[in-house]
């Protein structure tokens, strides 16, 4: 892509480029659709057909929810599952410590508690138990009485493990990470991404494959008349915890995830579930929450709970009813967050220096470990590693000799399937993923076999530029950031990956004043000021020190070039926009 405002190094490092869009088919959109012109440009640059924008303009699970059965095995977990509420049988829930993992367990807990069974929500703890089912943890489980075990967000590779389930209990997996060979020898192994699966939705999260299979359940009940005599629930109820599932696990919001996000927001606007209700507050949430809510709010507080505390204090607040005890959890969580931010900085900081080095020693995958570094932190540190360096980025904490890491990967580059490939050579004690992300554990003399290999099949890293690419939608003054603008932008909501919010670059833009918030100090709030007179109100998260706070906070100096995003902010029944600052460069 051409380079954008002839800024081949910004503050943060990175080049800026101009999202490339047909301007034939911008025109066609905008007029046979009505649209405001900046909003046919938006959706041509995402590649939307005319006949298809309707719909990502306005998605409706009417329009884009599939038929659950097109996913291989989705008919038998059905059957099984109603089988189970027809005879009240005690059903366990084994989640994954993650939010994708609380959110398709509180999902499969609630449905089955609703329609009559016994419920045993069992999340594992990262240090003690590791990622996923295994064999003590099964065979207590059974020994609690449960006659049928739920895998979700996990399970598709733990062909020992529930092994353990073999004659004593019945297990049906609904995961959605990228498998290797035949499942388990389970009931039901219900995976998008399993290699014999063609039913093309290949890119559900967790949540959403157990959304589907709530939706064939409720019509598998309904087959058999369960229903004759009672309410059928209101499985759109759900898709609250779908959309923070879907957002908090990135993937794409196109076709039904688009949609799913989309009622969930609704869902969530109304407060209903006690839990998320309680950490919002707490969070001091008063607009309309977004994806930006879910992933930047919601979802670390959940998911800190797996990191580095009680594995399942976030799928417990998800389940909670008392406000009471939820507000507890949520405060609890909070405080944990907070500390998880506290572990996390002091290993950056160290993986920073060793990702420097390796840069220079030519690694096309940045391979990065240290005695002591808390593994519940290493996934959060590798996504910075990455987007600092645009490479391929795994992290490793050690005790005692044996590694948990965690990695990240960059579009185009399949580190899931480079993971599975080191564990079936040798190199791994365990691993997989996906591919955009992957977990493993690793023996400390087995490193530099791994880092060889990974070098090896994700050789293509070496060309990519030493700094992500920052891609912009377009040019405006300080005076052309107007509200509604704003709200013509906000038509292509919800935002996340596979439909990234637009970035705008505002040229000239003088701060004239500029001050740090917040409790930590890392937010900047600013004013901006342009040559045509305009005035603007900004907001740069993530500023705690470099290049990018120094500039914002020099006022009165030299005019900058910033990028950012346009957002309509609703306070006080008054709608007013603001730019919320991603990088700048000097003039």
């Amino acid at each position: 892509m051409d380079t954008a405002l002839g800024v081949e190094r910004s503050l943060t490092g990175r080049r800026w480029v101009w999202r490339p869009a047909d301007p034939r088919r911008a025109a066609a959109l905008s007029q046979q659709l009505d649209l405001p012109e900046v909003v046919g440009r938006l959706l041509a640059a995402r590649g939307v057909e005319v006949e298809a924008a309707a719909h990502f303009l306005e998605p409706t699970l009417r329009a884009l929810l599939p038929d659950p059965s097109l996913l291989l095995d989705m008919d038998g977990a059905a059957a099984r599952l109603a089988d189970a509420v027809q005879r009240s049988e005690t059903v366990a829930v084994f989640a994954d410590y993650d939010v994708d993992g609380a959110c398709s367990g509180a999902l499969m807990s609630q449905v089955l508690c609703v329609l009559g069974c016994q419920v045993i929500p069992y999340v594992p703890d990262r240090l003690a138990e590791g990622y996923g089912p295994n064999a003590p943890a099964i065979s207590s489980l059974i020994g609690r009485g449960a006659t049928l075990i739920v895998c979700v967000d996990c399970g598709i590779s733990a062909h020992e493990a529930l092994a353990a389930a073999a004659g004593l209990a019945d297990v049906v997996i609904l995961d959605h990470h990228k498998s290797e060979g035949p499942p388990p020898r389970v009931v039901a192994a219900v995976n998008p991404n399993r290699l014999d699966c063609t039913s093309g939705l290949r890119q559900l999260c967790a949540a959403g494959v157990a959304f589907l299979a709530a939706i064939a359940l409720q019509r598998e009940l309904r087959r058999r008349g369960f229903f004759a005599g009672r309410p059928e629930p209101d499985l759109r109820e759900l898709l609250d915890l779908v959309a923070l599932a879907t957002v908090c696990d990135v993937v794409p919001l196109i076709g039904v995830n688009r949609a799913m996000v989309t009622q969930g927001l609704r869902v969530l606007a109304r407060r209903s579930r006690v839990g998320l209700a309680a950490l919002m507050e707490l969070s001091a949430l008063r607009d309309e929450p977004s994806a930006h809510t879910l992933g930047f709010v919601l979802g670390p507080r959940i998911n800190a709970g797996g990191r580095i505390a009680a594995p399942d204090l976030g799928l417990r607040l998800l389940l909670e009813e008392d406000a009471v005890e939820a507000r507890a959890i949520a405060e609890r969580l909070d405080a944990v967050n907070r500390k998880r931010q506290e572990v996390e900085a002091a290993v950056l900081t160290s993986a920073m220096r060793q990702a420097e080095a390796q840069i220079e020693a030519g690694h096309a995958v940045l391979l990065l470990r240290d005695e002591g570094w808390h593994p519940g932190v290493v996934g959060i540190v590798a996504g910075r590693v990455r987007e600092r360096f645009n490479r391929p980025a795994c992290v490793a904490g050690f005790e005692a000799g044996l590694g948990k890491g965690s990695g990240r990967s960059v579009p185009g580059l399949d580190l899931g399937a480079a993971i599975i490939a080191a564990r079936q050579s040798g190199l791994l004690i365990a691993g997989g993923g996906h591919v955009m992300a992957a977990g493993f554990t690793i023996e400390a003399d087995k490193i530099p076999a791994l880092h060889a290999h990974l070098d090896e099949r994700l050789a293509l890293a070496r060309e990519l530029p030493g700094a992500a690419e920052l891609v912009i939608e377009g040019a405006i003054s300080v005076r052309g950031a107007t509200t509604e603008l704003a709200q013509s932008v906000a038509r292509l909501a919800p935002f996340g990956a596979g439909n990234e919010e637009p970035c705008f670059a505002i040229s000239r833009a003088r701060v004239v004043k500029a001050g740090r918030v917040g409790k930590e100090g890392a937010t900047i709030r600013a004013f901006l000021e342009g040559e045509d007179g305009g005035r603007l109100k900004a907001i740069c998260f993530r500023a705690k020190e470099g290049p990018l706070a120094e500039a914002l906070l020099a006022q009165g100096g030299a005019p900058l070039l910033l990028t950012g995003h346009l957002r309509a902010e609703v306070w006080n029944e008054q709608t007013s926009v603001g730019f919320f600052v991603t990088d700048a460069a000097r003039h």
